[in-house]
């Protein structure tokens, strides 16, 4: 995400290694740039990217209200383990709706990957023929 946009405030936090790893699963199944509307949340949505995830303001022209950047995805990190990032705040509401923005995230995505995994001629075993017995 570039810093064309002035931030209020900026520290390290962590991500769930669940979410992490449905948001990046998401993103390699339906690809590009997911973008999940936050019910619930008036005119808010999300953008799921590789390099962040950003809340932004549809009424505003998808001015950012926060987000998640620089995601510390070492080779060594276990499936299991949080993600460090960092979480920048572009607006002084954001820290009200951050954590149901992540509920939001968790829902929708798994919902999108549901989806998939019951589209047609996903999935299905292939039965191997008996080997002739000589």
């Amino acid at each position: 995400m570039s810093d064309e946009i002035t931030r209020q405030s900026a520290w390290p936090t962590k991500v769930d290694a669940k979410l992490y790893n449905m948001a990046k699963r998401a993103i390699a199944r339906l690809g590009g740039d997911l973008r999940v509307p936050m019910r619930g949340l008036k005119t808010l949505d999300l953008i799921v990217q590789d390099e962040a995830w950003i809340i932004v303001d549809r009424a505003l022209d998808d001015l950012p209200m926060a987000a998640w950047t620089d995601f510390q995805d070492a080779e060594t990190r276990g499936l299991h383990e949080p993600v460090i990032c960092e979480l920048r705040y572009y607006h002084d509401k954001a820290r009200l709706v951050i954590k149901k923005a992540l509920r939001r995230m968790e829902e929708e995505l798994g919902a999108l990957l549901a989806a998939g995994d019951e589209a047609p001629g996903q999935g299905q075993v292939i039965a191997f023929r008996p080997r002739d017995e000589s």
